[in-house]
């Protein structure tokens, strides 16, 4: 596996790809004739205005906006959330800053947040907007623009140094290039205030550790945190302070330090055409990504169970993918019942299918007592083996995301850290092969998974999903703004506010503010 303080050769020293099909875009130096990354980023997302978005990618962000707020108000219902308004108030405080943050530690307690190729970006750029609404008088249409610009800056940095050690929610660096992008698309500002910003905001990104961010309450500052920097950048940019422009692709940039195979290219690749925000997958179950699938799966058994045979289950034999069963083993040494730290609980497949069996589904409340101590959950958990499926790996990388399209775009430069990453263990011929996507408007994501319940009668139940309900693809393409309000109705929130936020982009800077008064208010 290349180091990462060796990534900086990755970025000087290979050839540079043909990029013909994904114009425009730097070469893989990370040089343009645009100028830095930052640059080219800025410029471009800056001048983005409603009226540049496809239909359906306005449709795509109303969807987001909706399903985050669900995820705020699922946070604030719950005993962690209830613990984060008493230490740093409500997210309808007056000061815009300190809403961002708690808006952003809301969205990131309960791993309910719906996630893009690449990154759980929405805590930034939905959550500053969303703050920053009543300063910045934004109609919906600006909230949406505003929106769209911050999932594309955050979701191409991240997807550009995502083949390494922090994806997903340690990817703190998102939330960094999310908040300013959010927050200085609201305010009108110049391009050179956003490189400034970036500069700064990316000076120092966090680095977070495994044990705290597994085994403890703190994971739920991971992105809290960041986007209080990203704001500070913004104050320090438009005070005059500079940052570096080059800070993406420079070797001592962000990319080369938080990425073992860069592919800074992918930054301003297909700016316009390639739009990531149409790669939303929306979290219909407050789990871990790859255990989402297997959920399904056992809500499904469960309905063609009774209770004294759920009581008779003698093996519950979960098959997936590797990535499955390696975040479910690093979740592992931090269960321990109504004790656990609340990520292990959203990675546990043992302590989510039971669950699902026991009761048809995942929901906030069994993040909390007195589900995580019912002993009746914790002894189905115990009878749940975990099975390696080679098949359902194949599957979920030659989908868009998690992985699959960041290593066919790095190609050769991916293989050894591919074989590295996987401990040596997937079957020949599973890394993906073919051209990165020119566009993402068939995007997919197949963290899939196959239950089989033995009963001690000898009775057999089967189910199996290629993917997750709300996973990027066909299906959720047609249903996501059903999906995202289903999830908002499930929180109790007021009827008409929901229908107002259907039409999102016909709201005048009042109404606006208004409907998202009345969502977030207890």
């Amino acid at each position: 596996m290349p180091r990462a303080d060796a990534a900086s050769e990755l970025l000087t020293q290979h050839p540079e790809p043909d990029q013909g099909h994904l114009a425009p875009g730097p070469r893989a130096d990370g040089a343009s004739a645009g100028g830095s990354l930052t640059t080219v980023l800025a410029r471009w997302a800056s001048g983005l205005r409603h009226g540049d978005l496809p239909g359906r990618i306005s449709a795509y962000a109303t969807s987001q906006l909706i399903s985050h707020l669900a995820v705020v108000r699922a946070g604030m219902a719950h005993p962690l959330g209830q613990k984060l308004v008493k230490a740093f108030g409500p997210p309808t405080g007056d000061s815009p800053d300190q809403a961002a943050y708690v808006l952003a530690a809301l969205s990131s307690c309960l791993y309910y947040e719906d996630s893009m190729y690449v990154g759980h970006v929405s805590h930034s750029t939905v959550g500053v907007p969303l703050a920053y609404r009543r300063e910045q008088r934004l109609t919906g249409e600006r909230l949406l623009a505003a929106m769209v610009a911050a999932n594309e800056c955050a979701a191409r940095v991240t997807a550009a140094s995502t083949l390494g050690p922090f994806r997903g929610q340690t990817a703190a660096h998102a939330q960094l290039v999310g908040a300013v992008a959010a927050k200085l698309h609201g305010a009108g500002a110049p391009v050179s205030e956003w490189t400034d910003a970036w500069g700064l905001a990316l000076a120092a990104p966090p680095w977070s550790l495994r044990r705290a961010f597994l085994g403890s309450d703190a994971k739920v500052l991971s992105a809290s945190v960041p986007v209080r920097v990203g704001l500070d950048a913004c104050r320090a940019a438009a005070a005059g302070l500079t940052g570096a422009e080059d800070i993406l692709e420079h070797p001592g940039g962000l990319l080369a330090k938080v990425s073992e195979v860069p592919t800074p290219e992918v930054v301003t690749a297909g700016l316009g055409t390639r739009w990531h925000t149409e790669t939303l997958s929306f979290k219909v179950h407050p789990a871990g990504a790859y255990v989402d699938a297997a959920i399904d799966c056992a809500s499904e058994l469960h309905d063609l169970l009774t209770p004294a045979e759920v009581d008779g289950i003698d093996e519950i034999v979960v098959r997936a993918a590797r990535l499955t069963m390696v975040m479910d083993r690093e979740a592992h040494p931090y269960l321990d019942r109504e004790r656990s730290a609340i990520l292990a609980l959203n990675l546990s497949v043992a302590y989510n299918v039971a669950t699902a069996l026991l009761t048809g589904a995942v929901t906030t409340a069994d993040l909390a007592e007195p589900a995580t101590a019912d002993p009746v959950r914790w002894a189905l958990a115990a009878k749940v083996r975990l099975e390696y499926d080679p098949e359902l790996s194949r599957g979920l990388l030659s989908a868009t995301a998690p992985l699959g399209e960041a290593l066919r775009q790095a190609e050769e430069r991916a293989e050894e850290w591919f074989t590295a990453f996987s401990g040596g263990r997937t079957a020949p011929g599973i890394f993906p092969k073919g051209r990165p996507s020119s566009t993402f408007e068939d995007a997919t994501k197949a963290i899939g998974s196959r239950v089989e319940v033995t009963l001690r009668s000898g009775r057999r139940l089967r189910a199996e999903r290629t993917h997750a309900l709300g996973s990027a693809g066909a299906e959720t393409r047609r249903n996501h703004r059903r999906i995202a309000l289903d999830k908002l109705a499930a929180t109790g929130a007021p009827t008409d506010a929901m229908e107002s936020l259907r039409h999102t982009a016909s709201l005048g800077a009042a109404e606006l503010d208004a409907v998202i008064r009345a969502v977030l208010s207890p």
